[in-house]
């Protein structure tokens, strides 16, 4: 089969589209022709081995799985708890091939009302999305710092889907997105300091890692909680990068009365289920911003990269049904 393999990190240059062997699932896997694959800020990161600290968990001197992606939609070849031909989406790594083999328990079937390219902009983005927002009630104030992004599009979806008042922070260039998305208020960064205007808010959920701690609890209401997760971009290579501010986080957490609270969400059946039923149910629709074939996985890679993708960037591999 055709993959997108990277042998050492560094740019995207570096990535190759060749031949590797298609992988064959063992007990408790699935194996799946991949119609479609999505790109996620944590590619480039394991592509760059950016920052440095990350390589502790990508591997220190090469990445641990040579095939880039976890995000993917397809069709059943074999495997336990689905029929052949099924369509699935999930999350697990090297999504970027024709074939790609993933525990059962990470896969599910795909929302029946999006096209394959759209269900594979959902599980890594939406679940965090998921995970963070779950203990959001109805008439609670939340700010994203991030909306546009494909964490952020997915967060102010979910977000006004529990009846929660969504302000969301994103470019000039976005505004007009965000709002479809549902955002009560957005916040151009380039024209506001959403940490100056005095609001308060009873959740933070920041996705980018650009503020200090102290900007992102000044916008805290008393009892508020500070959600953080990932974020950054490619500035040259770096020791900490976004970790920076997750370690300065945990560091003060003694200290202070607000909730800081460090998102790790694992993918899971339960969770591409919950977002299959809200896809469904017309509450949450992912926004694609292009589609690149498979074999131009470099470009895809540098355009996301380079600041310019706003919400999903996706790679098509094998034509839909």
């Amino acid at each position: 089969m055709k993959a997108i393999v990277q042998e050492r990190y560094g740019s995207p240059d570096i990535l190759e589209f060749r031949d590797v062997p298609t992988p064959t699932p063992g007990p408790g896997e699935v194996l799946v022709k991949v119609a479609a694959a999505s790109l996620n800020a944590r590619d480039w990161h394991v592509l760059r081995g950016d920052p440095y600290l990350s390589r502790l968990t990508f591997g220190l001197r090469r990445p641990k799985q040579p095939i880039l992606g976890t995000d993917f939609a397809g069709v059943v070849v074999a495997g336990d708890g689905f029929e052949p031909g099924e369509e699935v989406y999930g999350e697990h790594d090297g999504a970027f091939a024709e074939y790609v083999v993933a525990p059962a328990k990470v896969v599910d079937r795909k929302p029946a009302n999006l096209t394959f390219e759209q269900a594979a902009a959902l599980p890594l983005a939406a679940n965090t999305a998921l995970q963070g927002l779950k203990d959001v009630d109805k008439g609670r104030s939340v700010l994203i710092n991030g909306a546009s992004g494909g964490v952020g599009t997915f967060a102010v979806q979910i977000a006004k889907a529990r009846g929660a008042r969504v302000t969301a922070v994103c470019s000039t260039r976005n505004v007009e997105m965000v709002a479809g998305l549902g955002a009560d208020r957005v916040v151009d960064y380039r024209k506001e300091d959403f940490a100056a205007t005095g609001e308060r808010h009873d959740l933070v959920f920041d996705l980018v890692g650009n503020r200090s701690l102290r900007d992102l609890r000044r916008v805290l209401a008393p009892g508020g909680t500070l959600l953080i997760s990932g974020g950054g971009v490619y500035e040259g290579g770096s020791l900490l990068g976004p970790i920076g501010l997750v370690l300065r986080s945990q560091l003060v957490k003694p200290l202070i009365r607000d909730e800081v609270v460090l998102l790790n969400a694992k993918p899971s059946r339960a969770n591409l289920a919950a977002l299959r039923g809200l896809a469904e149910a017309g509450d949450l629709t992912p926004v694609v911003d292009r589609t690149y074939p498979l074999a131009e996985a470099a470009d895809a890679m540098r355009y996301l990269e380079g600041e310019h993708a706003r919400a999903k960037v996706v790679l098509t591999v094998h034509a839909a049904p």
